[in-house]
C-alpha cells in the first residue's frame, strides 16, 4: 500500500476482553489494501481493562486507524 501511495481510514468493530486483549475484530470499511495492516496492528494493542462496579468488563467499540503518506525526510 505505501509503494502505491494509498492512503485512507479503516473502521474496525471490535470486543476489548476483561484483560484488555482484542478478543474480536471485525472489520467494516477502509480500503482493501490497508485492512490487513490495520487489523494486524490492532490485534497487538493492548487496553487499560474497563472496570464496572469494580469488575473488568469486556467492551464493545469501533477503533479508527488512518493511514498517511510521511512528506519524505519526516519522523514522527
Amino acid at each position: 500500500a505505501r509503494s502505491a501511495r494509498i492512503t485512507g481510514t479503516v473502521r474496525m468493530k471490535a470486543v476489548i476482553g476483561t484483560d484488555g486483549t482484542i478478543k474480536n475484530l471485525t472489520a467494516i470499511s477502509g480500503h482493501p489494501m490497508l485492512m490487513d495492516a490495520a487489523m494486524n496492528a490492532v490485534r497487538q494493542w493492548v487496553y487499560k481493562p474497563t472496570v464496572l462496579d469494580g469488575l473488568p468488563v469486556e467492551v464493545n467499540t469501533e477503533i479508527v486507524v488512518h493511514f498517511g503518506l510521511a512528506a519524505p525526510g519526516a519522523t514522527g
